[in-house]
């Protein structure tokens, strides 16, 4: 009977639990999206719902890999879970005869708790693999990609999960059920989650989290621009614009549109998880040398940067949306997520590459600050640059922003840890 490698229980069980957690957290995003858009906000109050969640994705990543290293993985991993709980009933006292400035506020605070359970449980089990991940064969890479991969499938679910509990459920049970069911799953990972992930150490200085090492900052600064380029047409400017093309406006017309929309992001999401989960295959990771991997993300960047580019030449030369258009747009967008997985899935191995196991909590928090600035400021600019200028600018800001990380993805060199003193 073959061996079970030390440290796979854990790693199953943070893993489970991090499925289950970003389950609920797609839902909810699609289920604020499209419930909120169908009470007629604009594209801008829209973006300010989610604003909250992002900031405190910052926050959060900075002070969570202090928290992580001081009292240990494991108390923030059941931390995220149950804040996620609280968020999610309290969601449920929304009360739609407030004013639209009541509500905005309300949900952007909740969504602010969703985004400290987000990254609490993200940073754990992301540094966990760290930890547990074998040294020999790729295996670290191996194992970050199937963790990365199968999160973001889950997550793709989410989005389906929350649009047909919208059009089926309504708001609030939808709300309720996923609360219930996230609940009793902290309960089974409190009581049997096994050994392996460590207790945390005393000394831990909330210093440390600033990292010295170059190629974790330039990594970091890819990091912004990459999620900032994919959050900028995902969060509000695709799914308002296939409103506009899906629905007629009745109730009826709404329902088809929140499932067309939620399977599209779904299916979108599900795709990404695949071939981030695939990404050691498809780079020839174990064929390859650490410092070969490193030179490669700058050109898959590059790669990425001509798809928002292609289709915003075809925005700026459509008229009014067409059948033709909406297709193509759901073509390209998909290759955008294939290409953009492969990146992502790089980047995920390579910070866990640069950094030391002591010091895991503090970088992964670092470099998850990083990423969750680039989520804010494309949240921010989705709203925004659909309202000022449509699709064309909303996918034009992407192509810029893709270009941006490609050039501090060139910075990144092969002397990985040794700039630490």
């Amino acid at each position: 009977m073959t061996q079970r490698p030390e440290g796979l229980s854990a790693y199953i069980a943070v893993t489970a639990a991090y499925w289950a957690f970003m389950l609920t957290d797609g839902a909810l995003r699609m289920l604020v999206l499209l419930h909120f858009h169908s009470l007629g906000f604009s594209p801008v109050q829209l973006a300010y719902l989610f604003v909250l969640y992002e900031v405190a994705g910052i926050v959060t990543n900075l002070t969570a890999g202090w928290i992580a290293a001081r009292f240990g993985l494991t108390s923030t991993l059941y931390a995220g879970l149950g804040l996620q709980v609280l968020a999610l009933l309290a969601m449920t006292q929304l009360d739609p005869n407030w004013t639209i400035a009541a509500s905005v506020t309300f949900v952007m605070m909740v969504q602010g708790a969703s985004g400290v359970a987000k990254d609490l449980a993200k940073m754990s089990s992301k540094s966990s693999v760290k930890l547990l991940a074998p040294t020999e064969g790729g295996g670290l890479f191996r194992w970050v990609a199937v963790l990365t991969g199968s999160k973001n499938a889950v997550k793709g679910l989410g989005f389906l999960l929350g649009a047909v509990m919208l059009a089926t459920s309504g708001f609030m049970m939808a709300i309720l059920i996923m609360a219930a069911v996230l609940a009793l799953i902290l309960i089974g990972v409190i009581l049997f989650m096994p050994a392996g992930l460590p207790m945390g150490r005393k000394g831990a200085k909330f210093s440390e989290v600033f990292s010295k090492s170059a190629n974790v900052n330039w990594l970091s600064a890819a990091r912004v621009f990459l999620f900032g380029a994919r959050d900028v047409w995902f969060v509000v400017g695709i799914p308002i614009y296939f409103y506009a093309v899906l629905s007629d406006g009745t109730q009826e017309g709404n329902r088809a549109a929140f499932f067309m929309i939620g399977s599209f992001m779904a299916v979108w999401v599900i795709l990404y998880g695949a071939v981030q989960a695939s990404a050691p295959k498809i780079l020839r990771a174990s064929e390859r040398s650490e410092a070969d991997l490193i030179r490669s993300a700058r050109s898959w960047a590059a790669a990425l940067f001509c798809v928002p580019a292609a289709l915003t030449i075809v925005v700026l030369f459509s008229s009014d949306p067409e059948t033709w258009l909406t297709v193509t747009l759901v073509l390209g967008l998909l290759l955008f997520g294939a290409v953009f997985a492969v990146n992502s899935s790089l980047h995920s191995y390579l910070i866990l590459a640069f950094t030391k196991s002591e010091r895991v909590t503090m970088d992964v928090g670092f470099y998850y600050m990083a990423n969750a600035t680039g989520r804010l400021v494309g949240t921010v600019l989705s709203g925004l640059t659909y309202q000022i200028g449509g699709l064309s600018l909303v996918l034009g800001t992407a192509a810029a922003m893709v270009a941006l990380a490609a050039l501090a993805s060139g910075k990144l060199t092969d002397q990985t840890v040794d700039a630490y003193s």
